[in-house]
């Protein structure tokens, strides 16, 4: 592991990096949400998990959670996007498809910004269906997309997102809750969750650079 850090225009953005022992054959940037940092399990697992698939995994904390206090950007959607367009060219000069993505507030941003920056797919973990975020601003990406969503997710259940385009993909996780954590008496461990998000991205990642490979005009 091993940060940096990126100027944006409101205030110093962060990118943590872990790196596969070898090659890499893309890059994962992602975001966290409003509640937690890049220290939330779901993404604590991915950079686990994705080194070891040959995937470079770039966690971004935002402007506003490094402030402490000091006069910086904060957590409004102009701000957010500001910051990760600023940290794109970083993570892209590692001459790599990215795929960008982080959970609620951040899977907000990469639907945002996802088109227009070059990503290749969009991950979306506990996107926040029904508010802040919309159908229409999920819809929008423009690119390949995998949601991960808590079966329990009170700001939006798998049942309840709108039909979704053939290059996307719905995940539940059962009994999930907006941080993929269970109640007692679920009978879920509080691991199972943590497995079923790790396995769900590490096939998505590797169909979709597959896929790539095959027919990389599309990259």
């Amino acid at each position: 592991m091993s940060e940096e850090f990126i100027s944006t225009p409101v205030g110093p953005a962060r990118i943590t990096w872990y790196r596969p022992d070898g090659p890499a054959s893309a890059v994962a940037m992602l975001g966290h949400g409003s509640a937690t940092g890049i220290e939330s399990p779901d993404l604590q697992a991915l950079a686990a998990a994705l080194p070891a698939r040959g995937i470079t995994v770039a966690l971004i904390t935002q402007p506003y959670r490094l402030a402490r206090g000091r006069s910086s950007g904060g957590s409004d959607e102009r701000s957010l996007d500001a910051a990760w367009r600023a940290v794109w060219p970083r993570v892209a000069s590692l001459g790599l498809p990215v795929i960008s993505g982080g959970r609620s507030a951040g899977s907000q941003v990469a639907s945002r910004t996802a088109k227009d920056l070059g990503a290749v797919a969009v991950l979306a973990l506990s996107y926040p269906l029904l508010g802040p975020g919309s159908p229409r601003e999920l819809l929008a990406t423009g690119v390949p997309m995998l949601i991960l969503q808590g079966g329990l997710d009170p700001y939006g259940r798998p049942a309840q997102f709108p039909p979704l385009p053939a290059d996307a993909t719905l995940i539940e996780v059962p009994h999930g809750n907006h941080t993929f954590g269970t109640t007692w008496g679920s009978g879920v461990s509080s691991t199972e969750p943590m497995s079923i998000i790790t396995d769900a991205v590490t096939t998505w990642t590797e169909q979709l650079l597959a896929a790539a490979r095959h027919h990389p005009e599309a990259v």
